[in-house]
């Protein structure tokens, strides 16, 4: 229906193409290296560990329910 009209075709930039490409076929090309090993154990070690221990540290110590403006969010 619409596919005949020439003048709504719009031109491709290369370098998006490209960037499209390299994104929807990183998985082949990726490589186990010294730095993605290390950013790897980063995201998917140390940061949940991080916030695992605030979350273990603050446990029970705010409770925002039922407060009035000025009243302490801190119960000890």
């Amino acid at each position: 229906m619409a596919g005949g009209l020439k003048h709504y075709k719009l031109a491709q930039d290369p370098a998006f193409v490209r960037l499209s490409n390299m994104t929807n076929n990183r998985y082949k090309y990726f490589r186990w290296t010294p730095r993605t090993a290390r950013l790897s154990f980063v995201y998917m070690v140390v940061v949940p560990g991080i916030v695992g221990y605030i979350a273990y540290k603050t446990d029970g110590k705010y409770e925002f329910r039922a407060k009035l403006r000025g009243d302490d969010i801190r119960e000890y």
